[in-house]
């Protein structure tokens, strides 16, 4: 102990160098930096406190699967030669000694250049395509090659379904052939571009997902990612980019960002260099990855890029060059949204809200959007629409900001707890986090949709709900499963941030949705719904609990201002035996039993090169529906898409039934809209009912 804590007071003290002098350092990652992050995972993780042998074991497994977690380039007999290397590399990691990891990432390098080799000469121009070609792509049903000759017949098979894959974007045989070959060229070029740093991000990421499958290591570039994904925002040109056969090519100009205002840039330009500044020397991205190019074209609000554009015109390619200032922009595809949507049911006109909540967002910084902010302006435009119920899909939501969850759940009662956090210490109580906020912001009916891709945050939000028999829960037969809390570190001199598990989550009930999930009142056929997909299922996952109930009575409100109905045994017994009947006879859940079979058969392991070419086909016929839109005519598509999706219907379906069934659907959203409006503008806090 005495060796960690030299180590970290070093850490702390360049630190407070760093503030004084007002610089703000960055150095890459080294060695010397590896134990020093893992102990402050350990610092806070809920369940690992100490560098033992059986960390150690897991991390080395990790660190394979994050090398080769496909199993097409190691060798048996390389996993044991890792296995014996890598014993003891805790102790080692302490002496800043980092070898046995560099070593292995030689290793695969060594094997991967192996590979390429034999796919080249594999790709000549006696390659034959074979569609009756079957192999089992799923790692997990497949054990590492026991020798070249094995990896090899492997990778015929492999490439059979690469060039498959260019053959469903309606490229001949030939042409995808090259396209492939031209890949393999392009992966021995980048095969020595990894800097050391980043081998040694990979050895972090392992350890903390040896800890659980949640915890993280962040490499700088990929925290500003994280960034980005919380906040909806970025600083940048306002473009869409994607890679295709080396090229970045520009996918969509968002509305009112540079790349859009400047008028010179269309869909399907190739950025082939890239400048910063009025004088700064131009840089070829050609066959450089997405993320690195994406990096240089990003920057601060007001600085100027300068892009080399290749545009394909009928009198042949054109090269020109496009100066930009970079602004901020808005990712409001990821923001809360509301439309409207009317239905009949037995002669009674009903409005519904389908609300979509994609993430829980929320940005620190002073006056800038959050997720429940968002929500909450939402449900007041609801109440002045009169909608009758509203419909809160949850359904591709995969969690985010904590307080946003426990905010957005007490906007559907009065104040109440929402969720109760453990900590590492079982001395100490749990954390409460309730709402407090006493206005009821919506309180008509509502039925929140979810899918076995629903997790973490949002299933606080569901799970309290349906704790509180506020809402009815449609679509999986059970969410992800995700009951832990993370907490985000930046580390100092910006080498990145660690995001640690600090403890598992409990929601009103007692119940902890790890593993189990929240359980839908009202279930669906679902392609989502295999065995596979959930928490449960992956490496580590930390083991459920319970704990006594912590309703809050003052939660419920049965009568005067922000009154709701609560949802009962008979209610939904009465609206599942409705929706069942409907969707027996629904032929869009039709198709989704068909593609359950799919699934099913997949499962078996074996893939047949001619099935995963029809079902890619299938799939680029989708795509291209797109294709020649700009954004705003893409999103238009997108939300055509969407509103059909068989889910999507169903539960509006049950939103419309349980207005009706509710009886006063209208008047209760009305009054509970007269009363929330006079109650924001009064200010007035109502009495809590116990």
């Amino acid at each position: 102990m005495g060796y960690i804590s030299k180590s970290l007071t070093r850490v702390i003290f360049a630190l407070v160098l760093s503030a004084i002098s007002g610089q703000a350092w960055a150095i890459d990652l080294a060695c010397s930096h590896v134990v020093q992050i893992q102990m402050r995972f350990l610092q806070r993780h809920v369940n690992h406190a100490d560098l033992n042998k059986n960390l150690e074991h897991r991390t080395v497994d990790q660190f394979i699967k994050h090398l080769d977690g496909s199993k097409i380039y190691f060798l048996q007999s390389d996993i044991d030669k890792i296995n014996k290397d890598m014993s003891g590399i805790f102790e080692k990691t302490k002496q800043a000694q980092c070898e046995p990891i560099t070593d292995t990432y030689a290793l695969l390098k060594s094997r991967m250049r192996e590979s390429v080799t034999f796919a080249k000469g594999y790709l000549t121009k006696d390659f034959k395509f074979d569609p009756k070609t079957k192999l089992v792509t799923d790692p997990l049903k497949r054990k590492f090659a026991k020798d070249k000759k094995e990896v090899e017949e492997y990778m015929k098979k492999y490439i059979q379904l690469q060039v498959a894959n260019y053959m469903a974007t309606d490229v001949k045989e030939e042409e995808a052939r090259q396209k492939v070959l031209k890949n393999y060229d392009r992966a021995a070029k980048r095969i020595d571009e990894d800097k050391p740093g980043d081998v040694l991000a990979n050895y972090l990421d392992a350890f903390a997902l040896a800890l659980d499958p949640h915890s993280t290591y962040w490499s700088p570039d990929a925290y500003e990612e994280f960034e980005i994904s919380i906040r909806l925002s970025l600083e940048g040109i306002g473009a869409t980019l994607s890679s295709k056969d080396g090229f970045t090519v520009i996918e969509q100009l968002l509305p009112g960002g540079a790349a859009e205002k400047s008028g010179l840039l269309k869909a399907k330009d190739m950025i082939v260099a890239v400048a910063q500044g009025d004088g700064g020397t131009f840089e070829d991205v050609m066959d450089q990855e997405l993320r690195d190019v994406v990096k240089k074209i990003r920057g601060k609000k007001g600085t100027k890029v300068r892009l080399q554009i290749l545009r394909k015109e009928e009198t042949g390619p054109k090269k020109f060059e496009v100066g930009l200032l970079r602004d901020k922009i808005s990712i409001e595809d990821e923001a809360a949204s509301i439309q409207y949507v009317e239905r009949e049911s037995n002669g009674k006109k009903v409005k519904i809200g389908l609300l979509d909540l994609p993430t829980f967002y929320a940005d620190s910084r002073e006056g800038e959007r959050s997720s429940a902010a968002d929500m909450k302006r939402l449900l007041r435009e609801a109440r002045d629409a009169k909608a009758d119920a509203v419909m809160l899909d949850l359904s591709s939501n995969g969690g985010g900001s904590l307080q946003d969850a426990v905010e957005i759940a007490g906007q559907f009662f009065r104040e109440g707890n929402v969720v109760k956090q453990s900590s590492r210490d079982p001395m100490n109580p749990e954390i409460v986090l309730a709402d407090k906020d006493p206005l009821v912001d919506w309180a008509g009916p509502l039925v929140v949709l979810t899918s076995r891709v629903t997790a973490s945050a949002s299933e606080i939000v569901s799970g309290t709900l349906q704790d509180y028999h506020r809402a009815v829960i449609l679509g999986a037969d059970h969410t992800f499963g995700k009951g832990t809390v993370q907490a985000v570190e930046p580390l100092p001199l910006k080498l990145g941030a660690i995001k640690t598990t600090i403890g598992l989550y409990y929601i009103p009930s007692g119940r902890s949705t790890q593993h189990e999930g929240v359980k839908g009142d009202i279930t669906l056929p679902s392609a989502l719904s295999i065995e596979e997909l959930g928490e449960k299922n992956l490496d580590y996952s930390l083991p459920p609990r319970k704990i006594k109930p912590f309703l809050s009575a003052e939660a419920y409100v049965p009568s005067g201002r922000g009154a709701w109905q609560m949802i009962d045994d008979k209610i939904k017994s009465t609206l599942r035996a409705a929706s069942e009947k409907r969707v027996a006879k629904d032929p869009e859940f039709k198709k989704v039993k068909d593609e359950i079979a799919k699934s099913l058969k997949r499962k078996l392991g074996e893939v047949v090169v001619s099935d995963f070419l029809k079902d890619k086909e299938d799939a680029n016929k989708e795509y291209k529906k797109d294709e020649g839109k700009n954004y705003a005519e893409t999103q238009q598509a997108k939300k055509d898409r969407y509103i059909k999706r068989a889910d999507i219907q169903e539960a509006l379906n049950v939103a419309t039934d349980l207005a009706i069934l509710e009886g006063a659907g209208v008047a209760v959203a009305n009054n509970a809209a007269k009363d929330a409006s006079k109650s924001e503008k009064a200010q007035v806090n109502p009495e809590k009912h116990n």
